[in-house]
């Protein structure tokens, strides 16, 4: 009879083939439209400075410790969230439950990147809005109509979010070395040039020194309970912990590669490209009069005002709106990634099968996010339409009940020669402090995010 230590060692069916490559995977999970589109607005809605400076303290002393865990784990069970889950629970406390851990996780994987697709979709569409010049000269009621035509067509945004999840779908197929991480090394990098193209622009013709100001400059006064809890909340969903993907990513790490210079490199990438964002779309904002505190609107009707006032604004707009489309893409690989990864090991399937029917499963799934913006808008329960919804249950509570279950099973339930093997050279005072804010910090920090999403706190 095998023991869970043998599934482990016989279940491996792919490996990064470098610490580069599970580092550009794992930033590329990370980095999606919440760095580009929320980290900017959010940080604009709670008083800039102040609030980056708290995000910045959360991301490192509470997100790095949750990631950590998270690789770990994913690494010793070296399968599926699941099956991951299942195996350590029985070989750390003699219990299976904790699968439960692994379903929940690829369930809110499968939910967000069925309305994550549609939004990439729109981005897309937005690429060929930028390049025919429909933003040139535009007023915001001409800005606003062409999102609203966008969003309320359900042939128009199914088309774009059929493209996105085909494209998607087309590289989980090829699989890890070929697939996800050839994919990753020409997207990453592609994504940090454009980003850096469109910094020198916003240097030149942006208010860059306000920008900067606003970003960097702390205004204490500005900060308040709420806005501690949101930078922790950015801070939590920006790093894509709870969901299975870093666990799935995590599982096709080598051994001797070292988890926590692995996931301080991401979390410095993830952190630096948010930063990046903001100071490309900040000084715009300011050159052209907007407020920075405009909200989710500030990509899709703020920023196309501004590109339609500039000079080049068509090709500007074409550039920012590709880096959201791959930015949204590495997302998304790595979202279907761990129900992949289920359905080939639990009932034998493919790559190529397993793929196909999870993508098109959330396909069909997204068009509820598609309907939610067109004929179904007037249709609303309980936190609004189905989107709404979706949208909420997913991010709201699913993904912090996930990580809390991760960093709770890491750093209480798993033995301490167990998580010392996989932090291994992160022992000694490194590893004492991971295992401090494993236990303590992070769980707490948690509860509060959920406490505050749901309204309890």
């Amino acid at each position: 009879m095998s023991t869970p230590a043998d599934e482990r060692r016989s279940s491996l069916h792919g490996e990064w083939s470098s610490r580069l490559g599970f580092i550009l995977a794992v930033a590329g999970s990370a980095v999606g439209l919440g760095n580009i589109w929320r980290f900017p607005y959010v940080a604009g809605e709670n008083g800039g400075g102040a609030f980056v400076l708290v995000y910045l303290v959360c991301v490192f002393f509470i997100g790095l410790p949750i990631m950590m865990a998270e690789v770990l784990i994913g690494r010793r069970g070296r399968r599926n969230p699941v099956a991951t889950m299942r195996l350590l629970g029985e070989e750390e406390a003699g219990v299976t439950y904790w699968r439960w851990v692994g379903v929940v996780g690829v369930a809110t994987g499968f939910l967000i990147l069925s309305f994550y697709s549609v939004i990439a979709g729109w981005t897309i569409a937005y690429i060929f809005e930028g390049g025919a010049g429909e933003f040139t000269g535009a007023g915001p009621d001409r800005i606003n109509e062409i999102f609203s035509s966008l969003v309320s067509t359900p042939l128009l945004t199914g088309f774009w979010h059929t493209l996105f999840m085909l494209a998607t779908v087309m590289v989980v197929v090829r699989g890890v070395e070929h697939g996800l991480e050839r994919a990753v090394r020409v997207l990453v990098p592609a994504l940090v040039a454009l980003m850096l193209v469109l910094l020198g622009y916003s240097m030149v013709a942006g208010n860059f020194a306000d920008g900067l100001r606003f970003l960097f400059e702390p205004r204490f006064d500005d900060l308040t309970g709420g806005s501690v809890l949101e930078a922790l909340g950015q801070a939590f969903f920006t790093l894509s912990v709870g969901m299975g993907a870093v666990m799935a990513y995590g599982a096709y790490l080598p051994e001797k590669e070292s988890i926590a210079k692995t996931t301080a490199a991401v979390v410095i990438a993830d952190t630096c490209i948010a930063m990046l964002a903001a100071l490309v779309i900040f000084p715009i904002v300011f050159a052209n009069g907007m407020d920075p505190a405009s909200g989710p609107g500030l990509v899709f009707q703020s920023l196309p005002l501004a590109f339609g006032q500039m000079p080049g604004g068509a090709v500007i707009a074409v550039l920012f709106f590709l880096l959201l489309t791959f930015a949204a893409w590495t997302s998304a690989i790595s979202l279907m990634e761990p129900a992949v990864a289920y359905f080939m090991e639990t009932r034998g399937w493919t790559r190529g099968r397993a793929a196909t029917v999870v993508g098109g499963t959330i396909w069909a799934l997204g068009f509820l996010t598609v309907l939610s913006f067109g004929p179904w808008s007037s249709l609303t329960f309980l936190r609004g339409t189905i989107f709404d919804n979706i949208d909420y249950l997913s991010n709201n509570v699913l993904l912090p009940l996930g990580g809390l279950a991760i960093v709770v099973f890491a750093g209480w339930i798993m033995a301490v020669n167990s998580t010392a093997d996989e932090l291994d050279p992160a022992a000694g005072r490194g590893y004492r402090l991971w295992r401090f804010s494993a236990r303590y910090v992070a769980p707490v920090a948690v509860v509060l995010v959920l406490l505050n999403a749901v309204g309890l706190f």
